[in-house]
C-alpha cells in the first residue's frame, strides 16, 4: 500500500517529532518535520508539493485561496488551535481540502503577558544586561504595579485571566471592548470603559487581547499612541496588525510612550534588518505565547488524531 505523505512545517525546535505518537499513524502515513520557515509559496509549494497533509503551528504558514490552487494533492490541513485566520477555509472546502484543528490552552499566553509586564515595569533586561557585563549597579527606576490601573483591550478568555492577575498585584483594572458591558467586565473583577479612549488616557499598562478582524485592525495608531500617557507601557502578545507598526516604532523612537512590549509581528520570523529589533524601551519576543510543552504535547498529539479520524473517515475538530 502506497503510503500517503505529511509534512510538519516550521518546527523550529525540532521537537515536534518526540511529542507524539507519530509510529501510530506511520502503517499508513510517512512523516516528515521541517524546522525552516518556507518564507514564499514558491518554497513552500516545492517543499510539500507531493504531501497530502500538512501540519501547521498557528499562522506560521498563511494558507490562501492561491496556495490551495497550488497544491492539488493536499487533501487535509491541520492547524494548532480552533482559529486561524490565516487560512482561507471557504477556499480549502472548494479545494476539496478538510481543516481540522486542536485544543489550546490559554494561560501560557496569559503568563507570558505578565512576563512582559513585569519585565518593562522593572527593567529586567536592561538591569540583567548592566550586571552581566559589568555595566552599572542599579541604574533604574522601577515602575509600581500596586495602586496602578490596567488597562485591557478585550476580556475574553485570555484577557480574563489577565484581569485576575492584575487584581492580584493590587492594580485597578480597567477593560474595553466594542461590545464589553459593565456587567460582563465586573465578572472578571474589571470596570468597563466608557471608551477606548478613556482606557488609553487613564491606564498605566495597556495590554492587547482582541481578535484581529475588519475592526481591529489598526485600532492602535498614532492618534491612539499619542493619546497615552507618557508613562505608559502597551504590551501585545494577541496580533501585530491590531497595532500600528510604523506608529509603534515612532512612538518608541519620540517617547510619546515610556515603553512596550510585543510577542507578535507583522512578519514572522522578524526580517533581521526591521528597526523594531533595535527600538528602544521595546521588550520583544520570538512569538512564545503558546510555546510550551503542555500545549505542544496537545498540538501534535491530536494532530495525529485528527490524522487517524480523517483516514477513518470521520474527521474530527473541523474548522468551518
Amino acid at each position: 500500500m502506497t503510503k500517503l505523505r505529511c509534512a510538519v512545517l516550521d518546527d523550529y525546535q525540532g521537537i515536534a517529532r518526540s511529542l507524539a505518537d507519530w509510529p501510530r499513524i506511520g502503517q499508513q502515513v510517512e512523516t516528515e518535520f521541517l524546522s525552516d520557515h518556507l518564507g514564499s509559496q514558491d518554497a513552500l509549494v516545492a517543499a510539500i508539493g507531493h504531501c497530502e497533509i500538512v501540519v501547521i503551528m498557528r499562522e506560521r504558514t498563511p494558507f490562501p485561496a492561491e496556495l490551495f490552487a497550488r497544491l492539488p494533492r493536499l487533501r487535509l490541513l491541520i492547524t494548532s488551535g480552533m482559529r486561524n485566520a490565516s487560512i482561507d477555509v471557504a477556499a480549502a472546502a472548494s479545494h476539496g481540502v478538510t481543516v481540522c484543528g486542536t485544543a489550546s490552552n490559554s494561560e501560557p499566553p496569559t503568563e507570558l503577558t505578565w512576563a512582559l509586564i513585569l519585565g518593562l515595569a522593572r527593567q529586567v533586561v536592561p538591569e540583567n544586561t548592566a550586571l552581566r557585563t559589568g555595566g552599572p549597579w542599579q541604574h533604574t527606576l522601577g515602575a509600581d504595579l500596586h495602586g496602578r490601573r490596567l488597562g485591557l483591550l478585550g476580556l475574553g478568555k485570555i484577557g480574563s485571566k489577565v484581569a485576575r492577575i492584575g487584581a492580584a498585584f493590587g492594580m485597578e483594572v480597567m477593560a474595553w471592548s466594542q461590545n464589553l458591558t459593565a456587567e460582563r467586565a465586573a465578572e472578571a473583577g474589571a470596570i468597563a470603559a466608557g471608551s477606548l479612549d478613556e482606557l488609553l488616557t487613564s491606564s498605566d499598562f495597556v495590554s492587547v487581547h482582541l481578535v484581529l478582524g475588519d475592526r481591529t485592525k489598526g485600532l492602535i495608531g498614532e492618534k491612539e499612541l499619542r493619546r497615552m500617557r507618557s508613562s505608559a507601557h502597551l504590551v501585545n502578545t494577541s496580533r501585530a496588525a491590531i497595532v500600528d507598526q510604523a506608529a509603534l516604532l515612532r512612538a518608541l523612537n519620540e517617547g510619546w510612550i515610556a515603553g512596550a512590549g510585543a510577542d507578535v509581528f507583522e512578519t514572522e520570523p522578524l526580517p533581521l534588518d526591521d528597526p523594531l529589533r533595535t527600538a528602544p524601551n521595546f521588550l520583544a519576543l520570538p512569538h512564545l505565547g503558546y510555546v510550551t510543552r503542555r500545549n505542544y504535547e496537545s498540538y501534535f498529539s491530536q494532530a495525529v488524531e485528527d490524522i487517524e479520524a480523517f483516514l477513518a473517515g470521520s474527521p474530527v475538530r473541523v474548522l468551518s
